[in-house]
């Protein structure tokens, strides 16, 4: 038996050509790992093995000098899992965050991934992780849609028009079939119009493209909406402007009426047992420290307004253990929040695909321990 470990170094550049930005790919691997998430087929960190991850976040006034100071979206963290069937993998996203990076070039999230053998512990490949996660997190709302969207469903109301508003409509343009109008709104005008020339210049099927002027013209009359912005102030949805059987997408936070949302609606998430881990690792308000309607489930179950059987899973849906949409005048809300098994999944696919392609850099860690 050898003892030499070798693993696959794997750069931007290679990971786009062995097709990390492959949209209908990527659908088909999470929708799988939602699959595998509703059998109990992975494992998370956390007490309750389903943390969303492990995160620094620095103090407001540091008492040593050369300790990095609390600033917007500046953090670093770790979000660890296994997941079984035919993947068999552990992994990790580690990424270090500040917005200030953005003066300097750089994107506001630095990301990497790793992946372990989930026997040995072995280093399999470390991989540059940025596109792994943009893709993967517009990957989920298009999931969503297969189950939750109405089929006939032809207007999009893209809220937000930054990189995950992109990807985010790259998966609902993939499993909205009959769609044929997109309405953007951003408070950066400049923003609206690059996302606009990219639906222009790559979805030709898409006859209609709009760039509204407030969050209600997007909403007015839309099948699918999808909001994903990023700031203090979360965008308000008006129930009456939401258009009986739509399908509300919310990979980021959003302000609507606690009444329309717990009565007329149908709630469903990503993974509610990562949410109760946030429940026991972050204070309450969890809405405010999570910024996302899962966290504010959360508050309304403390407040003694929710109950759990209230909200249902995703994975219990793909695996037939609830019917997805029930009739064609439902509301559903889709609330997400980000998971390690995902980054595990994609980076596992796009790593065999390299493989395959030959393509990264093997390093190695040893011929033979030094010591063990």
């Amino acid at each position: 038996m050898s003892s030499k470990v070798d693993f696959l170094y794997l750069d931007e550049p290679s990971m786009v050509k062995a097709g990390v930005t492959d949209m209908p790919a990527c659908i088909k691997t999470i929708e799988e790992v939602y699959r595998l998430m509703g059998q109990g087929d992975y494992v998370m960190s956390g007490r309750n093995h389903n943390s969303h991850g492990a995160k620094i976040v620095f103090p407001d006034n540091p008492p040593f000098p050369n300790m990095p100071k609390n600033g917007p979206d500046r953090r670093f963290m770790a979000m660890v899992a296994y997941l079984g069937g035919r993947f068999h993998i552990a992994g990790e996203k580690w990424y270090g965050s500040n917005r200030a990076n953005l003066e300097k070039g750089l994107p506001r999230s630095i990301l990497m991934v790793m992946l372990n053998d989930a026997d040995t512990g072995a280093p399999v490949a470390l991989m540059s992780g940025n596109l792994i996660s943009s893709v993967r997190t517009g990957a989920i709302p298009g999931v969503g849609a297969i189950y939750l969207a109405r089929k006939d469903s032809k207007v999009c109301a893209l809220i937000g028009a930054g990189v995950i508003s992109r990807t985010c409509f790259m998966s609902l343009v993939e499993t909205c079939k009959e769609l044929d109008t997109v309405k953007i709104y951003d408070i950066m005008p400049a923003s609206s119009e690059k996302l606009a020339k990219f639906i222009k210049d790559n979805y030709p099927q898409i006859k209609n493209v709009e760039i509204v002027d407030s969050i209600e013209a997007a909403v007015r009359g839309a099948d699918v909406i999808n909001a994903a912005t990023s700031g203090k102030v979360q965008p308000r949805i008006e129930e009456s402007w939401i258009k009986p059987g739509a399908y509300i997408s919310l990979p980021a936070g959003i302000d609507m009426d606690q009444d329309f949302v717990l009565n007329r609606a149908r709630r469903v998430v990503d993974n509610w047992k990562m949410y109760e881990a946030w429940s026991e690792e972050l204070e309450y308000p969890w809405a405010e420290s999570t910024g996302l309607i899962g966290g504010c489930y959360l508050d309304w179950i403390h407040d003694g307004k929710m109950t759990v059987d209230q909200i249902e899973n995703l994975g219990d849906i793909i695996n037939g253990k609830i019917p997805g949409r029930k009739s064609d005048d439902e509301i559903i809300i889709f609330g997400m929040g980000g998971l390690p098994v995902y980054d595990v999944a994609w980076g596992k696919d796009v790593y065999d695909k390299a493989v395959e392609m030959g393509l990264g850099v093997k390093l190695n860690l040893w011929d033979t321990p030094y010591l063990y």
